[in-house]
């Protein structure tokens, strides 16, 4: 697999990962990870932070034990700016804001978070990018770091991310469902999603380390983009 490296130095290295990825190797091992390949290209690797395998983007892994104790440190103490962008269902209410709702892990699903008042502090801002008919294209900002938190806070306040099988409609993405009056080619025999993967995207992390200001970016995906460029052609 061709690595997509966004920076590289003695201290840590940053990937643009693809969707569908893990980013570390999981309980059984058995599947490739984004760890294993920056093991083989460059040695020792140290785990910083992940991303879920079907968000993209940017995603950094420390390469000694000094600057992976730096890096942590800054995740754990809320120094690591952390900004996303995803595609939701629906028109929200306001353009900005913020969702502060504990998360915890779901008492009944192993793999699934969930918001309760006994849960963990959890913070994220949001700014409406781009209104369509039925999405809008959100830019988030976590404060905090819990597993799934975008998408469990925009389950929580009715915008889940689109195709998003845990915390929303798990259904892939068709352009019959933005444009009116479509119809199916003579030679298809059925309609080819446009998009059929979670519509979230790590994209920039801003952060200090050893007296450097780094702000680091991954371009929005090929596949995000042409979403994108369908609902603008459909807009109205």
């Amino acid at each position: 697999m061709q690595l997509d490296i966004i920076f590289n130095n003695d201290q840590f290295v940053a990937v643009n990962k693809p969707s569908g990825l893990l980013s570390i190797p999981d309980r059984l091992g058995q599947e490739i990870s984004l760890k294993d390949l920056l093991k083989e290209k460059y040695g020792s690797i140290y785990t910083v932070h992940r991303l879920d395998r079907d968000t993209s983007g940017i995603i950094v892994f420390a390469k000694n034990e000094e600057s992976h104790k730096q890096l942590s440190q800054l995740f754990e103490g809320r120094e690591m700016e952390k900004y996303y962008v995803g595609l939701v269902y629906g028109n929200m209410m306001n353009a900005s804001g913020s969702i502060d709702a504990p998360i915890m892990e779901h008492p009944g699903k192993a793999t699934k978070m969930m918001t309760h008042a006994k849960g963990k502090a959890s913070l994220t801002d949001y700014e409406v990018l781009e209104s369509f008919r039925l999405f809008s294209w959100v830019q988030f900002r976590i404060h905090t770091g819990r597993t799934h938190q975008i998408r469990v806070h925009m389950q929580h306040i009715g915008h889940s991310i689109v195709c998003d099988e845990i915390y929303g409609d798990p259904k892939p993405l068709l352009l019959s469902a933005l444009k009116k009056n479509f119809k199916l080619s003579k030679t298809s025999e059925e309609e080819r999603p446009i998009l059929s993967r979670l519509a979230l995207h790590s994209y920039k992390l801003k952060f200090v380390l050893s007296d450097t200001t780094f702000e680091l970016e991954a371009e929005v995906p090929k596949d995000l983009r042409a979403v994108l460029q369908q609902l603008r052609k459909w807009k109205g």
